[in-house]
């Protein structure tokens, strides 16, 4: 699938008001494409010349992974890392291994770069200026920019393992290039075979490698259905809470900006994540030695003490409970001015709207489901079922069994009700 700017939006008119937006976004049951919002923003010419010019020596950290298709998915624990700047960067990918410095030791033949999870805030933080040019409040959050945003820098083949967010919906630019995402509903998580291995504070990682699974290992993922997109240049992609997804360079060059929604339900996520970094935290200190240093993902600092998780899961347990209060006397309070509240609602809407703007359809395009491998008529390939395993349970085995989603959610509920 991939939407196409027309009518109104192609003209540089915005095709919703802020609060269409963010009433849109909140909505969203499925994944969306969003057009014509992002045209007159200094961010969407953040190509990797302008960045490069922008940060001169100033260096990032690049994940590299090998193009080479395993059925196992490509953890950022298996990969290498090179500090190295945007210009080496550009050299490497046009294979002038020579300027490339620390990237000269890959071949950008078989290998990908990534520079993931970079917050603008710190990349930033001697050019405040630069900040302002990512402006979220077109999408009905105003104050929030390039403070609140992260910066996505890849090759072609660079991807980021399926997984769910912990927290929040996502709003994706892409500026440069394009990007595949391969997403997959909530419902959808039994068939992804959850893990916290490697662990990651925030991330719910799939064992399987979507793109290449492994049927005889991974049997239900064939009942998984993806809803499927490539996103081009000033295109924005909505992926509402708890949805998965694996997502993959196209072009030689990717440049993306996103930035991660607050909601309501993050404080319960919070007491879940919680839960999570205690019990993770104490199976591998227990093994000790025998534990692998694979188990925590790079993005983290260092594992915590059992005594700093508990302080972290009390917090956490005291600002749900304090959110919920909260919200109770909100919702009182509302509904005495509901009337009041609709009336300036639709007064709002009346004088934002606009004949030129085009239609809901045009510019907020559903990602909708692909088709099953019977209604697109293709083969499927049978694979055996896989055999009774008959060696001794892991501590891996018991974290994915006892941290499952599902799991967890009990647990964290069974937990607040007691306080």
């Amino acid at each position: 699938m991939e939407p196409a700017v027309t009518g109104a939006a192609a003209a540089g008119i915005k095709p919703f008001t802020p609060r269409e937006a963010r009433d849109l976004i909140f909505g969203a049951t499925c994944p969306a494409v969003v057009l014509g919002m992002t045209g007159d923003w200094p961010a969407s010419r953040w190509t990797l010349p302008h960045l490069g010019d922008v940060l001169q020596e100033q260096t990032l950290r690049f994940r590299i992974g090998k193009r080479k298709m395993e059925t196992e998915p490509q953890f950022e624990t298996r990969c290498d890392y090179v500090d190295g700047t945007l210009g080496q960067f550009q050299d490497w990918v046009r294979g002038a291994s020579e300027a490339s410095g620390p990237f000269g030791r890959f071949d950008s033949a078989d290998s990908w770069a990534y520079a993931d999870y970079k917050y603008l805030a710190l990349l930033f933080k001697d050019r405040p200026k630069m900040l302002q040019e990512v402006s979220w409040a077109d999408f009905g959050f105003p104050g929030r920019d390039g403070r609140d945003s992260t910066l996505w820098i890849g090759s072609r083949g660079a991807n980021t393992p399926c997984h769910i967010d912990s927290y929040g919906c996502n709003l994706v630019l892409q500026v440069q290039g394009r990007k595949k995402w391969r997403l997959f509903p909530p419902e959808d998580t039994a068939y992804l075979y959850p893990t916290r291995i490697p662990y990651e504070e925030s991330s719910v990682f799939s064992r399987v490698n979507v793109v290449n699974p492994d049927g005889r290992r991974h049997p239900a993922f064939s009942r998984a259905r993806p809803h499927v997109v490539t996103l081009h240049p000033g295109q924005v992609l909505v992926v509402p809470r708890r949805w998965w997804h694996y997502v993959e360079s196209v072009d030689d060059v990717t440049v993306s900006i996103n930035s991660w929604l607050e909601l309501g339900s993050d404080h319960a996520a919070r007491v879940e994540e919680a839960i999570t970094r205690t019990v993770v935290c104490a199976f591998k200190s227990a093994e000790g030695a025998e534990s692998s240093g694979d188990w925590l993902n790079p993005t983290e600092d260092e594992a915590t003490t059992h005594e700093t998780n508990l302080q972290y899961l009390n917090l956490a347990v005291s600002a749900f409970t304090e959110h919920k209060m909260a919200a109770n006397e909100t919702e009182n309070a509302a509904e005495k001015d509901e009337p009041e509240m609709k009336r300036r609602r639709e007064d709002e809407e009346r004088q934002g709207r606009s004949s030129s703007r085009a239609p809901v359809s045009q510019c907020f395009v559903p990602v909708l489901p692909s088709l099953t491998n019977e209604e697109s008529g293709e083969k499927e390939v049978k694979h055996p079922r896989p055999d009774r395993e008959t060696g001794a349970i892991t501590s891996d085995e018991l974290l994915d069994c006892l941290l499952h989603p599902r799991v967890l959610t009990m647990v964290a509920q069974l937990l607040v009700n007691r306080r």
